[in-house]
């Protein structure tokens, strides 16, 4: 199955655009966790099984789990196998370098962490986006405009004439010859969101910032879903997943991921 339409299927079952990205921080789970065997794992499962109804994706961040040396990465291989099969794992790894080195990453991502789609950066051009291009049914998103006040440096310096960020949607919508391209576009930035979405209609958006960073939920939804309401991939982590320190962490993260869908849908296009 395509990525795509994994995507579109369990976003239509859940009536969700909601992605809940597992940021798990070691020093952040609550204390009486941290005596079990593998508490990032356990923290995790938790989460999952909370919320696996009202999402249409997990998103792992790779950086929480390489901190942590060898059993962060068997935290993180254990997260992405139980993960219900249905529900897209997008791992947030950034991944961005000579075709050699990207074989291997997507390797490692693709092949044995088992994800649906990996997070790649651009500035190093097609060659080092290709490898991950070449898995049939996976999806690279490739970094567009992100949501951090450093976007500015780069992102949004201008190019003859034109924003660096246009140029990037432009360039990715061409690869998409396989239909397994997706673009990452920071909620903070919905005039941006608004003209990317315009330039690639078809592509699936992965929409961090809506959560600490305080991205606006209606114009994300507005300007970042297709004319159908779906393709955005709307990213909470730390809001959701640390809701509450306390006994109640799982229930206190299913209750903010049912109000940021419940919000998220009421500026959904009805059908």
């Amino acid at each position: 199955m395509r990525f795509i339409d994994k995507l579109r299927k369990v976003s239509q079952k859940n009536n969700s655009l909601v992605c809940v990205g597992l940021d798990t921080d070691e020093r952040k789970i609550p204390p009486f966790l941290k005596s079990e065997e593998d508490p990032v794992f356990k923290f995790n499962r938790e989460i999952i099984d909370s919320t696996g109804d009202l999402v249409c994706a997990y998103k792992p961040n790779m950086g929480f789990y390489e901190a942590l040396g060898t059993k962060g990465w068997e935290a993180l291989r254990k997260t992405c196998e139980y993960i219900p099969s249905e529900i897209p794992i997008i791992l947030d790894a950034k991944r961005g370098d000579i075709g050699n080195t990207a074989q291997m990453y997507a390797r490692a991502l693709y092949e044995v962490m088992k994800a649906d789609a990996v997070t790649v950066s651009p500035y190093m051009g097609r060659d080092a986006i290709q490898p991950f291009l070449e898995y049939e049914g996976k999806c690279a998103f490739i970094l567009c405009l992100t949501s951090n006040e450093g976007a500015k440096d780069f992102q949004l310096s201008m190019i003859a004439g034109r924003p660096l960020y246009e140029i990037v949607a432009e360039k990715v919508l061409s690869w998409n010859e396989r239909g397994n391209c997706g673009l990452v576009v920071g909620a903070t930035y919905p005039d941006q969101l608004k003209r990317i979405r315009e330039i690639a209609p078809t592509l699936p958006f992965l929409i961090p910032g809506v959560g600490t960073q305080a991205g606006e939920v209606e114009s994300t939804v507005k300007y970042g879903a297709d004319e159908n309401g779906e393709l955005a991939i709307i990213n909470s982590s730390r809001a959701i997943i640390y809701a509450s320190s306390g006994r109640d962490f799982a229930s206190a993260a299913r209750t903010e991921a049912l109000r940021l869908r419940d919000l998220i849908n009421l500026y959904r296009p009805t059908k």
